[in-house]
């Protein structure tokens, strides 16, 4: 299968990710956990979602074959 992660760093710290597998933000710091709390509610987390069927997997096809082609 295919995992996406959207992490985001203030400052060189994680403080908020998005996890495909677990299916919602995760928040790291008081602020990601605010954050998370909000936009796992919000139009975020959809747009999280889609991501994973609109650009991963699609590009994931496409490094495969380049992968399998150099072999």
């Amino acid at each position: 299968g295919i995992e996406f992660i959207d992490s985001y760093v203030f400052n060189k710290a994680e403080y908020i990710r998005f996890n495909s597998t677990v299916g919602r933000y995760v928040g790291y710091t008081e602020l990601g956990v605010k954050n998370a709390e909000a936009w796992n509610k919000g139009p975020q987390l959809g747009e999280e979602q889609a991501e994973l069927e609109r650009v991963c997997k699609p590009n994931a096809a496409l490094d495969y074959r380049a992968i399998l082609d150099k072999t």
